[in-house]
Order: C-alpha cells, then structure tokens, then sequence
C-alpha cells in the first residue's frame, strides 16, 4: 500500500513470442503495457517465465498446452496472429479464464486474390508461357489461352472468401453462380450473385469452379469421381482452400480423359509435398500453400492481434475470442446445461432445413430460463445451425458475425412461461415463408437434453450423439421396417419414440408421423436413403451431436 492507503496501479505486461509486425508491437506498447520480444526463447524458458505475463502473442510454432499454460498464474489473454488456434490448448484456457483471440479475417484478401491470380495464371497458360520463354523458345501459337470475360464462375461455398472471389470476378465481366445452402437468398441478392439450387446445377453450367468449402467430414473428398462426371467438358478447376476437398485421383483422370481442360491447387491433402501425380502436367499450375502468404496479410494479422489482446486486458469487446464468452455465475449456474441443448437443437433444425437457403433462425425460450440473460443460449442454437457449414471453425463469439455475413437474421423471444415442462426451447430454421420447428428441454438431476418435437409431431426423447429422424405415413410395420434395414446394416438402436399427435400450434399433416431414433453409430445417407425408397416414407435425415 502507499501512504495514502491506494494501491499501486500494475502495468500489464505482454510477452511477444513469435515475430509479428512492429505496429502491432506499437500498439501494444501505446497501450501503455510493458512488452517483451521472446522470439528466441527456448521452450524451457518460456515454461519458466510464462507466469510472468498477463498476455502473449504467438503465431504457429508456439504450443501453449495444459501443462504449460498451468504455469501461466496471471495469464489473462492469448493473441494468435492467424487463423487456427490448433496450437492452443482451449479448453485448458478456458477452464483458467484466459481468453484465446485469433485474427480470422487477417488473410481473406490475400486469399481471394491468390484463388484470381490462379485463375488467369491457369486461363492464359502463364506458368508454361514463362518456362518457355525462359527455356529459349518462343511457342506463341501453341499457348493461347482463354478469357474469363462473359464466363460462368461456379464457387463452391459462399462465406467470407467466396464472396470476396465473387466481387473480384464480377470485375472481370464473369457471370457467378454460387452453391451454400447455408447462406440467405437475400445475401445473394446483395451481391448480384446466382444461388445454385443444387451443387449438380452449379457443376452443369460453371466454366471455371472454384473451392472455398470447409474441411469437415461431409465437404471431404467433395469433388470426386461421381461429381467430375457431372461438370461441363473443359471445365477449369481452382482450389485454394483445403487439400481435401479434391480426389486426386479422380481429378488425375478427369484431366486424362479432357473432362477437365486444366486445374490451379494452392492446397494439398498432405503438406509439405515434394512430389504430387498432377506435378508433370502442362495443364495443371500448383503453389506451395501461397494464399495467406502476403506481407500485406502478415502485417494485418499481428495488428489484428494486438488490438484483440489491447481489448482484452483494458476491458474492452473482444470481437475474434474462440472460446466461451464471459456469462455472470448466476446466469450460467442455470442456462450452462441448456447450452449442449441449444447447440443440439441447432443442429437438428439444420439437418431438417438442409438444402434450403437459410433466412431466420427463430429462438424460442419459455419458462424460468426466461428470466435470465439468455443470450448465450441463442448463441448455441446458431452456433449447432452453422457448425460445419463455415470456412472457419464456428464458436460462440464468432457465430453472430459468420450468420451476418450470410444474411441470416437471428430473432429471440422470451416468455417466463411454458406448457408441460418447466423449460422449453424451440428453435426454427426459416427459408423464406418455410420453416421447420424442433422442441426440447433438459430433464432429470442430471439435465439430459431431451428432444420433444420435429414435423410439427411431439414424443419425448432422450438425445444422443447420433439422431435419425423420419417422418412417414401412419400405418402399421414402420417401425419394424426400419428395424430390419438398421439390423441389416449392423446398426444397433438405443432409443426410438413415434409422435402421431400434431403440437396444437401447428397444423395437421393428414396421417403422417414423425419417428426419432437414436444409435451407437452413424447412419449412412445410404441407409436413409434405402429406407426413405421403400414407400410410404416421406423424409429421412441424420445428424451426429459432436
């Protein structure tokens, strides 16, 4: 204490691990905090000395695991200069109430401009045109090329970087046409882009395709042989976004048979690679993982950091934090075991919408949840509706800006009041004047998420991580049907429940039914799809709850 009884004023201090850009080491100290430059600290240094600091910068090399940040007493924020927290342990961060910020908006730009750069780099045989000329020859005649003027651009997934590879290619006089069922019409609109109905509709009239979908496990190996087949003949591909998403193999043998007239990667399904089956090919242009790599986006990222730990230790909003946001004890002691609920239902409302363009995600909260600060919740249900559906992963403080930059609108209501249970929450997916509504609820000590209604039909039960759900026309044996074809295909049921009586809000759908069923395993769309074509079922669809 000081002699007038006040405390001293401590000065946060910030340990700058790895190089990033000096304004944002600027920033940082205009901030007024005392900075450190560890680039080159050992790993047993930074274990001695991390408890030292109340924030560090890091990039990828540095792995701040459990054990580590447990050595970390003051540590109040970690600034990742780029996009993946990969080398973040989060939980543990979390558990010790350390904000994780990133910078996923730092190489957007550089990104959607590499995925153009190869594009007229594939178009206008540019590599080749240079390793001639350098070689001594001048092949003028056999190089010529074609223009992207007044060509069809078919962009696979529509999120940030999609939609900046969009404006750019307008630019150049494209037509675009872009296939997301999890981006609104209206934001199309806003762009003047064309929404695909289908991926096939997008791969039968694009003249240059271009991948920006996430890496998860549906959208893996997403261009195959089957969708190859169903292109235009001398379609140019592009992919900039994840090694992944392309088969090599098939893409190999689309080039062989013409299909394909030429391909740009930046990407590749194992990295670094020194050698690839496409190296040898004229008609094929690779870089080594180049799209973030601009100085302009290394610079953005570090200043993007330094501002998302400034925020952090002077009590500002951390816009880009990736994991939970602060919620008052006595609010999260009630709706924090609502929150694995919200998400579910999320979810399952998506898995219902899937193939619609998505409007509105509608949250109802009924009951004693009512009273308190429920935003949070309505955060999980959006973060269940776009999990796996974005180019970067989705948490609970980035889900409202990844839905915005989609059109998608998120309204909540409140009512302190619910019918039959004590809680109730309902979430609706709305595409246009359509909507599809699920109901749930937590019940027991141990709040177990229930699942209460879907198709407008209600029943009670109990989710698990697998949920299949069909909605089928009332008559006897369908239920023992789609026991045979689970018992055939070795899936082992836990759970079912049948609803027959429409919810008194909705209307009634003539004799239809709704079956929910939970397993040990994943369904296959191959089940569903056997089942759904055996008669009398309407619709079938799955989720996993991860």
């Amino acid at each position: 204490m000081t002699p007038t009884g006040r405390r001293h004023k401590v000065t946060p201090r910030v340990l700058v691990k790895e190089q990033i850009a000096d304004a944002g080491v600027d920033l940082l100290r205009e901030a007024g905090f005392d900075v450190d430059l560890g680039v080159d600290w050992s790993d047993e240094e930074l274990a001695e000395r991390i408890g030292d600091y109340e924030g560090i910068v890091i990039r990828s090399a540095t792995k701040l695991d459990a054990e580590l940040l447990a050595r970390a007493d003051r540590l109040k924020v970690i600034g990742r200069a780029g996009i993946g927290v990969d080398n973040v342990d989060v939980d543990a961060a979390t558990k010790r109430g350390i904000v994780v910020a990133n910078a996923p908006q730092s190489n957007i730009v550089a990104a959607a401009e590499h995925t153009m750069a190869l594009m007229l780099a594939l178009a206008r045989n540019v590599p080749r045109a240079h390793a001639s000329l350098t070689a001594g020859r001048w092949e003028r005649s056999e190089l010529g090329g074609a223009e992207l003027y007044e060509k069809t651009l078919g962009i696979l997934g529509f999120g940030r970087i999609g939609q900046l590879v969009a404006q750019r290619a307008k630019g150049f006089g494209m037509h675009v046409l872009a296939f997301d069922p999890f981006v609104s019409a209206e934001r199309f609109r806003e762009l003047g882009v064309e929404q695909a109905s289908s991926s096939d509709d997008l791969y039968a009239r694009a003249d240059f395709i271009s991948l920006h979908l996430p890496r998860t496990d549906d959208t893996r190996g997403w261009l195959d042989a089957d969708a190859f087949a169903r292109m235009r003949e001398g379609v140019r591909v592009v992919n900039c976004a994840r090694g992944e998403l392309v088969v090599d193999e098939a893409l190999k043998d689309a080039l062989d048979s013409g299909k394909v007239a030429g391909a740009a990667l930046d990407v590749f399904s194992e990295e670094p690679v020194g050698e690839h089956p496409l190296f040898g090919y004229d008609n094929v242009v690779v870089t080594p993982h180049l799209g973030a790599s601009t100085a302009e986006a290394q610079d953005r990222a570090g200043v993007q950091t330094a501002e998302q730990v400034v925020a952090a230790l002077t009590g500002g909003v951390v816009s880009t934090a990736v994991n939970i946001p602060a919620v008052a004890p006595e609010d999260m002691e009630v709706l924090g075991p609502f929150v694995p609920l919200c998400e579910h239902l999320g979810r399952i409302g998506m898995a219902l919408a899937e193939g619609s363009s998505v409007d509105r995600v509608e949250v109802e909260l009924l009951g004693h949840i009512a009273e308190r600060d429920t935003r949070l919740l309505s955060l999980a249900v959006l973060l269940g509706v776009l999990a796996g559906h974005t180019e970067e992963e989705v948490n609970l403080v980035n889900a409202p800006s990844l839905a915005e930059e989609r059109g998608i609108d998120v309204v909540e209501t409140k009512r302190t009041s619910a019918r039959d249970f004590t809680d109730l929450v309902r979430v609706t997916v709305v595409s246009g004047e359509q909507g599809v509504r699920v109901v749930g609820t937590n019940l027991g000590r141990r709040d177990r998420p229930h699942l209460l209604e879907v198709w407008g039909q209600r029943f009670n039960i109990q989710l698990e991580e697998h949920v299949t759900l069909f909605r089928y026309s009332d008559v006897p044996g369908m239920i023992g049907r789609v026991g045979t074809v689970f018992g055939d295909h070795g899936i082992n049921i836990v759970s079912a429940a049948v609803g027959r009586q429409p919810d008194g809000d909705e209307p009634n759908d003539g004799g239809l039914a709704a079956m929910a069923i939970t397993t040990d395993a994943p369904v296959s769309p191959a089940v569903i799809q056997e089942i759904v074509a055996g008669g009398g079922f309407v619709d079938g669809r799955t989720v996993t709850l991860q």
